[in-house]
């Protein structure tokens, strides 16, 4: 199982939720505020892994009353952070093959950057952005807008470049962009990489149809970034995580007739979190852990700004149902 060295590397499964609570947050962790980038910004100029991306967000909606929350319309400091080392050559998941070109990927809550969609790509077969419906049109332009400058073979810098006033693109300039890569055309084609689809953790269901391939009915892995800050969120993202993990074992009993997943790849879950309130953290860590085998990314896997110490933490689950850890 190619999981196997990629779990060796992490060393220690978290043992229990108030332990990993108290020796993160015994840090000296320091202040991020809430955690945007700039949420009054209508522009953001990053620099990410070496990459120059112009992000588009929306402060209006951030203020706004609009029910089911607004959080996803603006960066948070952790996303860009989080996308390098996720597309990272380095990162564990692709030195021991865990990641691979072929690989399928979800991300939940998305938000309107599609910061990890655009470094993560071009490097796997497909990205399934999702969010609740109100980001598509946002995260539908950032990822159209900035295709071509992810193209370029990744360095290892996260920034925040001095902020300019942006020279919007006439709808005809991001509608040649969209052509010219519409014309590529194939799934191996930048654009047909990385789709969009609404899901919202409490109302809609986890299918198959989410791969949004004939093919392939289920993924290598799950992704988040800063989905939990409160508990009411805790049970439904994590009930949400379990069944598109489950999608892997029912994709191999379908195909092998066995009526079982066991001993397939597993999918992957991989949480990344700002650390605020060790409350919220203590119940989303109690309750992930219920369902997921889980292990806290160390330090030395990690890109500088993402560490512990710097306010922010990476743990990776798999279903306990999926593997025996014993064996692993």
């Amino acid at each position: 199982m190619k999981l196997e060295g990629a779990l060796q590397a992490l060393g220690t499964p978290v043992q229990s939720a108030e332990e990993e609570t108290f020796e993160l947050f015994a840090q000296d962790l320091p202040s991020q505020n809430l955690g945007f980038v700039d949420a009054k910004a209508t522009t953001l100029e990053l620099t990410v892994a070496g990459q120059d991306l112009t992000i588009h967000q929306s402060p209006a909606v951030l203020s706004s009353n609009r029910a089911g929350g607004t959080t996803g319309a603006v960066v948070w400091k952790i996303t860009p952070l989080f996308a390098e080392w996720l597309a990272s050559p380095d990162n564990p998941l692709f030195t021991h093959g865990v990641l691979s070109s072929s690989s399928l990927v979800l991300e939940l809550g998305c938000g309107i950057s599609g910061l990890v969609a655009l470094l993560l790509a071009p490097r796997i077969a497909r990205y399934v952005l999702t969010d609740q419906p109100y980001v598509a049109k946002l995260v539908e332009q950032n990822v159209s807008d900035n295709l071509n400058a992810t193209s370029q073979a990744p360095a290892k810098t996260a920034a925040v470049r001095p902020h300019r006033k942006a020279v919007a693109n006439s709808s005809q300039d991001r509608n040649g962009s969209r052509d010219r890569d519409r014309d590529r055309g194939g799934s191996g084609s930048r654009a047909a990489r990385i789709r969009f689809t609404p899901l919202d953790w409490e109302t809609d269901e986890v299918t198959p149809t989410l791969a949004g391939s004939d093919e392939a009915k289920s993924f290598d892995a799950v992704v988040a970034c800063d989905c939990i800050y409160n508990e009411a969120l805790i049970d439904p993202f994590v009930s949400t995580c379990v069944d598109l993990c489950r999608l892997r074992a029912n994709e191999t009993a379908t195909r092998t007739g066995t009526g079982t997943g066991i001993g397939a790849e597993p999918c992957v879950c991989v949480v990344a979190q700002q650390l605020r309130d060790p409350l919220v953290f203590e119940a989303w860590t109690a309750r992930f852990t219920r369902s997921f085998y889980t292990w806290r990314v160390p330090n030395e896997l990690l890109v500088a700004g993402l560490r512990s110490n710097s306010g922010f933490v990476v743990h990776l689950g798999v279903l306990k149902e999926a593997i025996n850890l014993g064996a692993t």
